[in-house]
């Protein structure tokens, strides 16, 4: 995989960040970490995981206050978004799964404990974890039948799973899965992606400019759409049922070409975010954000909320973050692997749309009645809120480790 990641460099920017990120990722570490350091170390494969791994890096920080902690990172997409603001006292690229990789990352970051986020798998790397009996804890994590683990193929990788010291799961599914294989330390948390909204619920979530822009007016959010998902909008907003609200549109791909191309294709006055400090939000119907790392904030507005991704064979995207500001949610067909997509909207708190007619006759009903939007919006927030402290439970176990 190195040398293709270095040939893909040349032509493609994620790449070129995926191999310059570890050029010197071992000289980092030695500049950061020195022999005599307590370490906790944390590895997120991308954002989506960092997001459920930080509210028990933030934790742990108060519980382990001599500790220094490592932050390690698979995919640029993560690393690239968190590098500058981070609470971790090393942030880093998770080198190649090499045996000597594995064994010179382990040797110079010495961890006294370490947490893998969900399921990045590195054979190499948990092999030299076990070897220095280091504690190692997969969290948030979620197994299904279909996954190479449970497959006689799959016999093989069993043996480096059992020498993870405990896994915390998501559901009772999970569990009884690793322990069909004959893993038994386990234990059903929950996700820690709960934790994860709950506490950004919490936080400041104001943006003036939002403020500006919707005004008194309903507001819709469509978060990490796709281009299906665009096409849905863009059909919407360019019919008789568009009135009477706002739109904003936070595309998944950070593509300028393709938002100068969607803006170009709506026919209401559509501004993108880049663009506002030259104008005046409220003068606009439809926004397109394009930028990253403020859609949580963004959700914390929505009186309506339509999630990308669901259109795709990757599935929905967040739904959680909508959700936890008592928003009603609306996302695509392709949502069962996502189990609390599926308890959305088993509890009332969301909808799943189809096809074109279908997303604009929810949206008009949901912009229409204001009482059936207030309710699905409180079965959406009190969903999330019924959810365990997983966090609580992750760090116990820790603690008692000692």
């Amino acid at each position: 995989m190195g040398a293709g990641m270095k040939i893909a460099s040349l032509f493609h920017p994620k790449a070129r960040l995926w191999v310059q990120g570890r050029a010197h990722v071992f000289t980092e570490i030695q500049n950061k970490i020195s022999p005599t350091d307590q370490v906790i170390w944390m590895h997120a494969s991308s954002l989506g995981e960092y997001e459920q791994g930080l509210p028990v890096l933030t934790a742990l920080k108060k519980k382990f206050s001599k500790h220094k902690f490592a932050l390690s990172f698979f995919s640029p997409s993560g690393y690239e978004v968190v590098k500058n603001n981070c609470i971790a006292d090393l942030i880093f690229y998770i080198p190649l799964d090499t045996p000597s990789n594995a064994n010179q990352l382990i040797e110079l970051l010495h961890p006294n404990y370490a947490i893998f986020v969900k399921y990045d798998f590195w054979y190499h790397i948990l092999q030299a974890l076990a070897a220095k009996k280091i504690p190692t804890l997969f969290i948030s994590s979620i197994f299904r039948q279909d996954q190479i683990y449970f497959k006689p193929n799959g016999k093989w990788f069993v043996s480096i799973l059992k020498k993870v010291t405990h896994f915390f799961v998501q559901d009772e599914n999970s569990k009884k899965l690793l322990n069909s294989i004959g893993i038994q330390q386990v234990t059903v948390s929950g996700d820690t992606r709960f934790d994860r909204v709950k506490m950004l619920s919490k936080q400041n979530n104001h943006l003036s400019w939002l403020s500006l822009f919707k005004g008194t007016n309903t507001l819709i959010v469509a978060g990490s759409t796709w281009k299906e998902d665009d096409t849905l909008l863009k059909n919407f907003i360019n019919s008789s049922f568009f009135m009477n609200c706002k739109i904003l549109i936070a595309p998944h791909n950070m593509n300028h070409e393709y938002f100068q191309k969607l803006k170009a294709e709506l026919l209401p006055k559509t501004v993108l975010f880049s663009e506002l400090s030259h104008t005046h939000p409220a003068d606009y119907q439809v926004l397109i954000l394009d930028t990253v790392g403020i859609l949580t904030k963004v959700y914390s507005y929505a009186d309506i909320s339509y999630v990308g991704g669901a259109f795709g064979k990757e599935g929905v995207h967040n739904v959680l973050e909508p959700a936890v500001f008592a928003s009603p949610v609306l996302f695509g067909p392709i949502y069962d692997k996502f189990i609390e997509a599926v308890e959305l909207i088993q509890c009332g708190g969301a909808k799943v749309i189809h096809n074109q007619n279908e997303f604009n006759e929810e949206l008009v009903e949901l912009l229409t009645d204001t009482n059936k939007r207030y309710r699905m919006g409180e079965r959406a927030r009190e969903y999330v809120f019924s959810k365990p402290d997983s966090v609580q439970i992750i760090v116990d176990y820790l603690v008692h480790l000692q």
